[in-house]
């Protein structure tokens, strides 16, 4: 099993336990159409409209947050936006596989 299948497994079943930016789905969903890999792609469809996740809305609260990160941190826009959409939204953690986020103290990072 993989380390995040295997992180969420306890929460399957439960609801919504899992939240992104609409910008993951954006990012994920790219290379399938390029490559026109329509099974990715409805893989990734399925994943995003599961009643387990929640996508959340770049407001402009969480742009702002973005700023402030990408600022003082020198993250790229997208990491950014990423946590900045996790902490605005009040989020326990953030899972990650980049070692790099953890420098950010205002949420707790994990690293899979």
């Amino acid at each position: 099993m993989q380390p995040l299948e295997a992180r969420f497994l306890p929460f399957r079943g439960l609801g919504r336990f899992m939240a992104t930016s609409k910008l993951s789905r954006l990012e994920c969903r790219v290379k399938p159409l390029r490559e026109n890999n329509t099974s990715l792609l409805a893989l990734y469809d399925a994943f995003f409209t599961s009643s387990e996740i929640e996508l959340f809305d770049l407001t402009a609260d969480v742009i702002e947050k973005a700023t402030d990160l990408r600022a003082s941190l020198n993250f790229k826009t997208p990491d950014s936006l990423h946590l900045a959409t996790a902490i605005v939204y009040g989020a326990t953690s953030f899972v990650t596989g980049d070692k790099d986020l953890s420098r950010c103290s205002e949420i707790s990072v994990e690293i899979l």
